[in-house]
């Protein structure tokens, strides 16, 4: 069966580094699911730097809309996988909405998404890290969009934490074990 590690923080908390050496130490054979597009100069830096990171022996698989479907597919020949990232994960399928009053339509689309990931999750052999945004901590967007974005990242978060065997949340730099400090207090 297969188990999920979640990883979030902010932005450039450090959440991917981390994220990358966690791999690194415990898997051999290593997949690694790229959600992001490149659609603008500033993306390509940021997947450049993540490219750059990434020993030549791990496999990359990019997955704009449907991971679900490489984690089927794959997960006999890799025993572990790093996700970066949900939130990307999540704008990705947002961006293919045309009317975004439909919100009951666009809950059911992402929160299926979520559950047929963490489904193929728990039916392979392989651990997966998950990397993913903490997009709530701020003000109240102006924007519809924005404010359908960051509930439903907020949510997607919450339905990976609850099937994760463990949670860090890093922030600059540093990890804390969530499910560690749970069970202390």
């Amino acid at each position: 069966m297969g188990k999920i590690i979640l990883v979030t923080g902010g932005a450039r908390s450090g959440k991917s580094t981390f994220a990358e050496k966690y791999v690194a130490k415990y898997g051999h054979k290593i997949g690694y699911i790229a959600t992001a597009q490149i659609c603008d100069d500033e993306m390509e830096f940021r997947v450049k730097l993540h490219q750059g990171r990434r020993p030549s022996t791990w496999d990359t698989f990019e997955s704009p809309f449907d991971a679900h479907e490489i984690i089927k597919a794959q997960a006999g020949t890799h025993d572990m996988f790093l996700f970066d990232c949900m939130t990307i994960y999540i704008s990705n399928i947002l961006s293919q909405i045309e009317n975004i009053d439909e919100f009951d339509r666009i809950y059911d689309l992402i929160t299926g998404k979520i559950y047929k990931l963490i489904d193929a999750i728990k039916a392979s052999p392989a651990t997966v890290v998950i990397v993913t945004n903490e997009v709530g901590a701020g003000i109240v967007p102006e924007s519809k969009l924005a404010r359908i974005y960051r509930d439903l990242s907020g949510l997607a978060n919450q339905l990976l934490a609850e099937a994760s065997a463990e949670v860090f949340l890093v922030v600059a730099g540093l990890p804390v074990n969530l499910r560690k400090l749970r069970e202390n207090i």
